[in-house]
């Protein structure tokens, strides 16, 4: 059993109070990063004994793990997910490597309104009209949940947003294993 010393949990209230919103942890949120970095132990711990799972993940983010339960949670997860995907199916299609346009490339309102027309169908179905739309439904919640963050030109999306990555890949993956059994 770890033994947890609070006075060395200086920014407890505040990775608490983020962490239980879902926001992610990760490095450009320098003190408080730091923190669960040199305290991690004390804080899985502690997080553990109050009935959640404080994760690290090795590419410089921390989150707690749910069950994603309740349907507006789920909403917003799937806005997410396929403005992900989408992402990665645009950049794809110009030839670019994905994972790295996805991290290198300024989402600016332009771009959005590209993402929007080209996959109206789809995006349609979450009541996101336009690149405006894009922006207040899914980029600024982004922002609130640390998978992005604003800049003067638009969003640069943040290494958390790879749980999303991972997810869609898995998704992928289930697909093509699929597929080959049929064939």
């Amino acid at each position: 059993m770890t033994t947890i010393n609070l006075a060395h949990l200086t920014e407890l209230q505040a990775i608490n109070k983020k962490l239980a919103s879902g926001y992610h942890i990760s490095e450009q949120d320098t003190t408080l990063w730091q923190q669960l970095d040199q305290n991690i132990d004390a804080y899985q711990a502690l997080f553990n004994a109050l009935g959640h799972d404080l994760h690290h993940d090795a590419r410089g983010f921390y989150y707690l793990a749910s069950d994603e339960s309740t349907p507006n949670m789920g909403k917003i997860s799937r806005a997410i997910a396929l403005t992900v995907f989408i992402l990665i199916e645009y950049f794809a299609n110009q030839g670019k490597d994905p994972l790295r346009a996805i991290f290198d490339e300024t989402a600016d309102l332009e771009l959005m309104q590209t993402l929007v027309q080209l996959n109206k169908h789809l995006f349609d179905q979450l009541e996101i009209f336009s690149g405006s739309d894009l922006r207040k439904d899914v980029y600024l919640r982004m922002v609130r949940l640390g998978l992005a963050r604003e800049t003067e030109q638009g969003f640069m999306h943040l290494a958390p947003l790879y749980r999303y990555i991972d997810a869609l890949m898995e998704v992928n993956e289930e697909n093509f294993d699929g597929l080959e059994e049929e064939l």
